[in-house]
């Protein structure tokens, strides 16, 4: 398993929903966990690591948290600002706004669904990972002329590495 980098069409992608929880699926959430760790990330969708699937893992400290079919259920009115990076847009960070708080409903490893509610960092990173899912980057969240020279600047640095 190997991460997948800007500009590969799967991170551009709607993934598709997980029919059921099959040992492969789970495969994947629980090998992801290492990579993560390795690249130094705290969230991994399954688009970067070119499974255009309804999954994500997060894992801030202890134990890893896995989300598959997330949805967000309710986020809260007020946002915060905090700077953002992306294992497949490794370099690239900005300042990216975002609710504070939110509520996801998922299935689990086991196939049952579950309901969390977090906030601050945590919240930040499922939201973050949630846009994976959906094809969405985090530098879709910035103004046009900050994003078109980050992803200018980023494709230079990638031509030349």
């Amino acid at each position: 398993m190997d991460l997948v980098f800007y500009p590969h069409e799967v991170l551009r992608q709607r993934a598709t929903p997980v029919e059921s929880v099959t040992p492969e699926i789970r495969d994947a959430l629980q090998e992801m966990v290492p990579l993560m760790e390795r690249s130094r990330g705290v969230g991994l969708a399954a688009p970067q690591v070119g499974l255009s699937q309804r999954f994500f893992v997060v894992k801030l400290q202890d134990d890893p948290l896995y989300f598959i079919n997330p949805e967000l259920v309710a986020t809260s009115h007020e946002t915060g600002v905090y700077e953002e990076g992306c294992l497949s847009l490794p370099g690239i960070w900005a300042e990216v706004v975002r609710p504070l708080a939110v509520t996801i409903q998922a299935i689990n490893l086991k196939g049952r669904p579950f309901q969390l509610k977090a906030d601050g960092f945590l919240a930040r990173v499922i939201q973050h990972e949630l846009d994976h899912l959906n094809g969405v980057l985090f530098t879709d969240r910035l103004d046009e002329p900050l994003r078109s020279q980050i992803l200018e600047l980023y494709m230079k640095k990638r031509a030349t590495s």
